[in-house]
């Protein structure tokens, strides 16, 4: 609901006289009015300016209020620019407790994308490999390229597992392939190639759209048994890698092995909002990979 311009003072000086709401409660009141129909699909949401002036609150705390309705598909175009859209569906595909897990292939590209709305973009990832983030980087690419979005910095951080370790997988159903065997080798090379690539893209656009952009990878001295996607402080994308026997061709001999197919693991959603269930899986998310990040994990180097 918009606030009249004359009244705008008032309500300013009113809020001096009671407690600050927060972001979560400025996202729950906006949500209300978006389910409710007050705000109908495709109609723009109040300034940020209004909505800081209404809600009493600064704009930080609107600007994250807006980001975490963006990370339920209940907004879009999410910016320092225009108003934020309401989205077209808003009923459907949401992340929490009621969005269907979806495979890899198929959730996490709109979801990178929808991140990308941000006028800061921060992702963090645990990944054996980085194609599946990769993969799902070609959208918001493409919608940065059409000039769709433009975002002003992004800043993306992953932890891959690391050269110097025995992977628990893939591995050969018999024998032992260590560090310097043909599927120890084969990962190493997919790991750098897909990282290297990932970072190219990325780094480009600083040269092509001006974006200030960071790319850094660390290692890890285990092999993850999950993946994990956390976007913008307010969501985050979890899958198990499902261990399956299977069979490839390396160095022109047939190998069996037990390996994982990461691109097709079913990702669940967790996003930021009224909920403790799913505030608190993001929030607990985000500190495990903090940790990882700042104590056990060590330098990256993307070479054979």
């Amino acid at each position: 609901m918009a606030v009249d311009p004359e009244h705008a003072s008032v309500k300013a000086r009113d809020t001096s006289q009671r407690p600050q709401r927060t972001h979560h409660e400025v996202a729950d009141e906006l949500r209300a009015r978006i389910r409710t129909g007050a705000l109908r699909p495709g109609e723009r949401i109040p300034t940020q300016a209004r909505l800081a002036a209404e809600f009493g609150v600064e704009r930080p705390a609107i600007r994250r209020a807006l980001r975490v309705l963006q990370s339920e598909q209940l907004l879009t175009n999410v910016s320092k620019g225009a108003p934020a859209t309401v989205a077209d569906r808003p009923v459907g595909g949401r992340a929490g407790p009621a969005a269907p897990p979806l495979p890899t292939t198929v959730a996490l590209a709109p979801r990178i994308a929808a991140a990308f709305e941000a006028e800061h973009v921060e992702i963090d990832a645990v990944c054996l490999t980085a194609i599946s983030l990769t993969l799902a980087m070609g959208e918001p690419l493409r919608q940065i390229h059409a000039g769709r979005l433009k975002p002003a910095k992004v800043d993306v951080r992953v932890l891959l597992p690391s050269r110097d370790i025995d992977l628990a997988f893939p591995v050969p159903v018999k024998g032992h392939d260590g560090t310097g065997g043909p599927l120890h080798a084969r990962w190493l090379s997919m790991r750098n190639a897909q990282g290297q690539v990932l970072r190219h893209q990325l780094q480009a656009l600083r040269a092509t759209h001006g974006i200030d952009v960071r790319v850094r990878f660390r290692a890890l001295p285990f092999t993850p048994p999950v993946k994990l996607y956390l976007l913008n402080n307010v969501e985050a994308l979890f899958a198990y890698y499902t261990v399956a026997r299977s069979e490839a061709l390396i160095d022109q001999r047939s190998l069996e092995m037990y390996d994982a197919q990461g691109v097709r693991s079913m990702l669940f959603a967790f996003g930021q909002g009224p909920g403790l269930r799913d505030t608190t899986f993001v929030e607990q998310s985000h500190l495990w990979f903090d940790a990882l990040w700042e104590t056990i994990s060590s330098e990256l180097v993307l070479t054979s």
